[in-house]
């Protein structure tokens, strides 16, 4: 039995206990509530669903999440193509550039939905659009009236979109600027275009095109009640036939099954689309690559049939079922070991003991839900691990105390306060007290939980008893469940709540209710869900969890490098006046904060937590240091419109910490050992990264190992370090791209300098 199986196990068994114990649900030595308290929300209601669709979780945080909790959807964002379900049916629009000055004195660049084309059933008129089914990145859209539907298919990618009715004919109603014409050399495609684009309309065999003013009707045959509508690259002859060759293969499943080459630390996907001809010789179906899919990929599908420009960068379409990537995992370990400078390491020993005397109150120094206590949690056990590696046991163990107590009263369910529940509403683990939408709106789980999870990954490296599943272990499961579910189709969690597979980044809406589409601000937090998740999974011995958590881990960093920092210059527009992107939209990127527009929050919030995790930010030594000369612009500006960071210095630490990643003594010329401190960190945890970085050098993460856990540091005068963590219990050989073999210790980390 694997971990889903056994937390579906437990949550059925537990279901049926509850009534024995009030609202309380045991689980180990902590405790789930099933009620929530009178004054907290509960999970949202998602009513638009088909009854099959209502059978299992409900997929929320996902580009199409909206189509489940309103009757007519926000704008999905399926890029490269827009859609939207209204009361007349499914629109569908190709967005194009709008740039949008802001206050900030840069722009924002949106890609707003404008319907095109809407697909409308003219048998019935639809009460509702539902979700009728989803896959990697697919979704199925029902418009139904009691028997009669119209169900439609979109997905990440695909110049498609797919209508089957049950009965009755099709319109095709056009936005004022498009006209249509039949094209020559088959009736059944229908070319509807404006200056900007043209998109090719196929009808089935049998089926009669006929023009009723702005619209175009196509009459169906009784036993053929289907049609597609694709946005053409360009309108050569050529190129519509490439499409009518693929028009009739329609998208029944999309699959990404990933997995881990240890031996070359890479990650592979194999991304496949299955689809179902409705008529003629069977297609190979169509898929459209985005940067980070085509980007020194070496083996790219053979047959190129253009590309579309996107909120993403160049859209590569293929007529293939199938495309696979391989992308290097640059590994980290648990923590640093302690600092080789005697001066160095006794001032880290000297505030590390101020800072311990005053660990409870900065555990929870603002905020008072998940998302403040996990980081506070993080915080103080990332100290621990400073005390650890310095040899400062008795510090060690006070904290590694304090970080326990705090953990289990939270854990036991004895609190309606501060409690975890778990609602079958939706199939979720929600916490209180709320913060940031995180139940009303199922913001933020990953955010929130993966705190959570390598806090208790960090106390679990010093007590192994305290995390097994019979005592305190079986809680961080749930969370570990809720955000990392690996089996598709459960009705107690959906399958990677978070993660979308196709875009390879994380979404943070749960109902996704915006025009902009869903949305992500801090990758950076992200990153430190899928590293807790691999050391949880390493501390539990369970390998199939320490896969996914690489799988997320490579993946996210992928897009991170594309989408928020395009640091290979390929995806943000000219007109886009900053180096990066701090707030990801499906059709929206922006350079904000959800609170402040002060630039040092803004460039700060995709860095932090800064952890042992963090080293993949030292990919792009030039990017570093191009994001830090314009956040130093980006400051002059904001003073100039009168503002002023609360304190000055705000957030200082982390931008030293980032800099030392790829310039240890310029991260160090930044520090200012008495100034701010971000709430995340520590000036213990920043003292001993500079100090660490000084003596190694910036990470190398050009030498891989064939191992989960490793970290190589590379330093002008005194060569490598190399590190390992094994979580073990038999020492192994690891060896590293570069030649050098370690022989690593069982549960532990070793250096080899």
């Amino acid at each position: 039995m694997n971990i889903y199986q056994w937390v579906g196990a437990v949550l059925s068994v537990s279901m049926s206990l509850a009534s024995q114990a009030a609202d309380v649900v045991q689980r180990g030595s902590g405790a789930w509530r099933t009620q929530v308290s009178s004054a907290d929300n509960p999970v949202p209601a998602a009513p638009f669903r088909t009854p099959a669709m209502l059978e299992r979780a409900a997929p929320t945080n996902q580009w199409y999440s909206s189509v489940m909790f309103t009757r007519w959807s926000e704008v999905l964002h399926a890029v490269p193509l827009t859609a939207k379900a209204s009361a007349k049916g499914l629109e569908v629009g190709f967005p194009q550039k709008t740039v949008v000055p802001t206050e900030r004195k840069d722009v924002e660049i949106l890609y707003p939905h404008k319907a095109d084309v809407t697909l409308r059933p003219l048998g019935f008129q639809p009460t509702a659009a539902l979700l009728a089914g989803h896959s990697d990145w697919a979704v199925d859209i029902a418009f139904e009236l009691e028997k009669s539907s119209m169900v439609t298919t979109l997905a990440h990618g695909s110049p498609f979109v797919y209508a089957q009715l049950s009965q009755g004919d099709l319109s095709l109603d056009l936005a004022t600027s498009l006209t249509g014409r039949l094209w020559p050399a088959d009736p059944r495609v229908l070319l509807l275009s404006d200056a900007i684009k043209t998109y090719a309309a196929f009808a089935p065999t049998g089926a009669q095109w006929v023009q009723a003013g702005p619209s175009w009707h196509l009459r169906l045959p009784a036993d053929r009640r289907y049609a597609s509508l694709a946005i053409l690259p360009n309108d050569q002859d050529s190129t519509i036939r490439e499409f009518l060759a693929q028009a009739y293969s329609h998208i029944v499943e999309t699959r990404a099954e990933y997995r881990v080459d240890r031996q070359k630390s890479e990650v592979i996907t194999s991304f496949k689309v299955k689809t179902r001809t409705m008529e003629g010789p069977e297609g190979t179906g169509m898929v459209g690559l985005y940067p980070h899919h085509w980007h020194q990929n070496s083996a790219l599908p053979p047959k190129s049939v253009g590309s579309l420009g996107s909120i993403r960068g160049d859209i590569r379409l293929f007529a293939s079922s199938s495309f696979e990537t391989r992308y290097r995992h640059t590994g980290f370990v648990p923590q640093w070991p302690g600092v080789q400078d005697a001066v160095q390491s006794k001032a880290i020993l000297g505030n590390l003991s101020k800072e311990a005397r005053r660990a409870r109150r900065m555990m929870l120094e603002i905020g008072q839900g998940p998302y403040w206590q996990g980081k506070g949690l993080q915080r103080i056990s990332q100290l621990m691990g400073v005390a650890d590696a310095e040899g400062d046991v008795k510090t060690r163990d006070e904290l590694l105390s304090l970080v326990k107590g705090r953990f289990e009263e939270w854990l036991s369910g004895q609190s309606k306060r501060t409690y975890f529940h778990y609602s079958p509403t939706l199939g979720t683990v929600v916490s209180y007290p709320e913060e940031y939408d995180a139940v009303k709106d199922m913001n933020d789980h990953h955010f929130h939980y993966g705190y959570w999870i390598r806090a208790a990954a960090d106390i679990g490296l010093r007590d192994p008893q305290w995390i097994k599943p019979e005592r305190w272990g079986g809680m961080i499961d749930l969370l570990v469940a809720d955000i990392a579910t690996a089996e598709r189709g459960r009705k107690d969690f959906p399958y990677l709540r978070n993660f979308d597979p196709y875009e390879g980044h994380s979404w943070a809406s749960g109902v996704a209710l915006s025009p902009d589409g869903n949305n992500q601000e801090s990758s950076s937090e992200a990153i430190n869900a899928w590293a807790g998740l691999m050391l949880w999974g390493a501390l539990q011995g369970r390998p199939e969890l320490v896969e996914l958590g690489t799988y997320l881990y490579a993946t996210e960093i992928q897009a991170i490098n594309h989408y928020w920092f395009d640091i290979h210059g390929l995806t943000l527009p000219k007109e886009y006046q900053n180096v990066e992107v701090s707030m990801l939209f499906g059709g929206k990127l922006a350079h904000n904060t959800w609170w402040i527009d002060e630039p040092r929050q803004i460039h700060g919030i995709n860095l932090l937590p800064l952890s042992a995790s963090s080293t993949y930010l030292a990919e792009s030594p030039a990017f570093v240091h191009k994001n830090m000369a314009a956040l130093d612009n980006e400051i002059k500006i904001y003073e100039g419109r009168g503002k002023r960071a609360k304190p000055h210095d705000i957030w200082q630490d982390l931008f030293a910490k980032y800099v030392a990643l790829v310039d240890p003594a310029k991260g160090r010329a930044r520090w200012d050992e008495w100034g701010s401190v971000e709430l995340g960190d520590t000036r213990t945890h920043a003292q001993h990264w500079l100090a660490f970085l000084e003596g190694t050098g910036a990470p190398d993460l050009g030498v891989t190992a064939d191992t989960h856990f490793y970290a190589v540091f590379k330093h002008a005068n005194k060569g490598k370090t190399y590190l390992v963590f094994n979580p073990d219990p038999q020492a192994r050989t690891v060896r590293f791209s570069d030649g050098v073999s370690v022989q690593a210790a069982p549960g532990k980390l070793t250096v080899q300098r």
